[in-house]
């Protein structure tokens, strides 16, 4: 199979073109291979309420999480307390593998 040589626009490219583009592009950081990707069938139908709760729930709880690794990256204290009970709960059935997943379940319960 060919090797392509992209050139160096697409090459630091990522996510999509533009908003009215469904290929979307994403550069390996380690081996520096560009992948493309096209979203095939988008819905063309409005999102249903259950949907467009579940976007609002995503982007509140992103925030949330946004906010407790900035503020985990003010005060260090915080991080022990975190990596002790990320610890604890990581050989659990169910335990999250990244400390990050864990810090998304903590926002996610604390939103309720």
């Amino acid at each position: 199979m060919a090797q392509i040589k992209p050139m160096a626009l697409i090459e630091s490219m990522k996510k999509k073109v533009c908003e009215h583009s469904d290929v979307y592009f994403h550069t390996n950081k380690k081996t520096g291979k560009v992948y493309t990707g096209k979203l095939c069938n988008p819905s063309t139908k409005p999102a249903s309420a259950a949907q467009t709760a579940a976007k609002a729930r995503f982007a509140k709880v992103a925030a949330a999480v946004a906010r407790a690794v900035q503020a985990r990256k003010q005060d260090l204290t915080m991080i022990a307390g975190d990596l002790a009970a990320f610890n604890a709960q990581k050989d659990n059935a169910n335990g999250k593998k990244t400390m990050r997943s864990y810090l998304w379940m903590v926002c996610d319960a604390e939103l309720g």
